[in-house]
């Protein structure tokens, strides 16, 4: 088991793993480039994490594919795309959930072209809604929409046609030229593109449990240890340097200084990012299985989690 303080190590992991060269090399990483990652970028640049970062400007639904293909070692995503693929695919998923990586619910902007005679959520029932991806936090996002607006339950008909574009710019150029009708993403990324008139906003929605997980395909790997210490190293950092953060978010990534100075009042991370709440996830389950997202009764926390918040780092 993996514990806590020191880089301890329980002696089934040490029995396993004493003689696996593959983990002595750097994980694989995959994450979202976008503003979130920023105490990932600080952990890697000021504290010697000892990974390779692999971007997915398409999301955690695109992470889910690398990681049941062994692509990556880690995921850092999106809370309710991580849930809806363990509850799909059960073991088959390849991961199971090991950290907390952000405290803060996520906003999702409702977005439609600039020109659309769409001006309110009301209009979207039976609409086209863009997606990254099936499976993805777009597509499961619009599902808890449905379901806070009545529409899953007086027709077995999906609410909407989904309309698959991969990544956010063919999500904008979608819903302008009407193979979209509108698409979900977070308010802040989508809020330069309100700006510049590219698209304009309908309403948002908030999720209803913390926004980013991290997953791995091993639980037991001793390595996942050292890297949530760079981790919570990376998340002081950014606590301590907001200035050089957002330095950073404007500079690297697609967001003005204003904006990024307002995404840092937004969003909290943790102390510690290692394990999971179980009754987080749980209540995640929930209102996914309402959504129609997953079978709720066919799906546990505890089949999910590999490592507990509760019990600090220790695997289920």
């Amino acid at each position: 088991m993996l514990r806590t303080g020191n880089n301890r190590i329980g002696l089934v992991a040490r029995r396993t793993f004493s003689t696996s060269t593959r983990h002595h090399e750097g994980l694989r990483i995959g994450y979202v480039p976008e503003h979130f990652s920023t105490p990932l970028h600080f952990a890697k640049k000021h504290f010697r994490l000892d990974a390779s970062l692999v971007p997915f400007p398409a999301g955690t639904g695109h992470m889910v594919q690398a990681l049941k293909a062994s692509e990556l070692d880690v995921g850092i995503g999106l809370t309710e795309g991580w849930v809806a693929a363990l509850g799909k695919h059960g073991k088959q998923a390849g991961f199971k959930l090991v950290g907390t990586y952000v405290e803060t619910p996520l906003c999702w902007a409702i977005s439609t072209g600039a020109k659309r005679d769409i001006a309110s959520i009301e209009q979207l029932r039976g609409k086209k809604a863009g997606v990254s991806r099936i499976g993805s936090g777009s597509y499961v996002m619009a599902y808890v929409l449905a379901q806070q607006h009545g529409w899953l339950d007086s027709s077995a008909e999906n609410p909407f046609e989904f309309v698959p574009l991969e990544n956010f710019k063919n999500l904008r150029a979608g819903v302008n030229s009407g193979q979209a009708d509108f698409f979900m993403w977070e308010h802040f990324t989508s809020k330069r593109y309100y700006d510049n008139g590219e698209i304009k906003m309908i309403g948002e929605i908030y999720t209803p449990w913390s926004s980013w997980k991290i997953v791995a395909r091993d639980p037991t790997d001793k390595r996942l240890e050292i890297m949530a210490q760079r981790l919570n190293e990376g998340i002081a950092y950014y606590n301590d340097s907001k200035d050089e953060a957002v330095e950073y978010i404007s500079t690297e990534l697609d967001y003005s200084r204003k904006d990024a100075q307002e995404w840092t009042k937004t969003v909290q991370f943790p102390k510690d990012v290692r394990g999971v709440d179980p009754g987080e996830i749980d209540k995640t389950i929930g209102i996914l299985g309402k959504a129609g997202v997953l079978d709720a009764s066919l799906s546990q926390s505890g089949d999910m989690i590999g490592i507990k918040r509760a019990t600090r780092a220790h695997p289920s």
